[in-house]
């Protein structure tokens, strides 16, 4: 079967790229510079990631050999072959059904579901200028960016490419870092209580088995 039209498809590129952005926009509603530049992050590893999968598949062509040598009579340019996790596995079953493919779509809805609850509960308490620590803030000081790592976590798992590999924990330290950029401007509003609510909640794990900082206080 040809593989001349799998990738080269840079419509596909753009329309994948926006969908993923746009779900990303909507579910967090950036306002300030910090949101913007926590979705300018998500949507540069989204682009590059779609990039290879339907535009120059550049991670292949640079490992041709190496695959090649490893999987001999492996078409790695058609679009399935492309699933480097199910092909170096060794699965033989639909990529887009294969057990990591399948998990990786739990993750990244998961992912998105964090954004849109953890935004919902950070709303309420920025209208009402106090501390959110109700609802996924109860377990984590920062859902909204524990959501986006858990997106791109899930992507990997799905379609992994140098470019992205190495963006990912460039990413996370980006988010680590405007998180505790966050962190220090709560303490400056905040003061003590926004230093007990970290002393008892984790940052980016969730504490699964620890009552939250509201059932504390009654």
């Amino acid at each position: 079967m040809s593989t001349a039209g799998d990738y080269g498809l840079w419509s596909l590129v753009i329309i994948n790229s926006a969908v993923f952005i746009i779900f990303a926009f909507s579910f967090t509603k950036p306002k300030t510079r910090r949101d913007w530049r926590s979705l300018g992050a998500f949507s540069a590893f989204v682009i590059a990631l779609f990039t290879e999968m339907y535009g120059f598949p550049l991670t292949i062509y640079l490992f041709s050999g190496w695959l090649q040598s490893r999987f001999p009579g492996t078409d790695f340019l058609s679009h399935d072959s492309g699933h480097l996790w199910n092909t170096m596995i060794g699965w033989d079953i639909n990529p887009h059904f294969d057990p990591l493919h399948l998990a990786s779509n739990l993750v990244i809805v998961g992912g998105f579901l964090m954004l849109a609850s953890a935004w919902r509960v950070l709303h309420a308490a920025q209208q009402q200028n106090v501390l959110a620590t109700t609802g996924l803030y109860e377990k984590m000081r920062h859902p909204q960016y524990a959501g986006f790592m858990l997106i791109m976590f899930g992507f990997l798992l799905q379609w992994p490419t140098l470019p992205t590999l190495i963006m990912f924990p460039i990413l996370c330290w980006v988010y680590v870092r405007l998180a505790r950029r966050e962190e220090q401007m709560a303490i400056d509003e905040f003061g003590d209580s926004y230093r007990h609510y970290m002393a008892s909640t984790p940052a980016f794990v969730p504490a699964l088995n620890r009552s939250s900082i509201s059932a504390q206080e009654k």
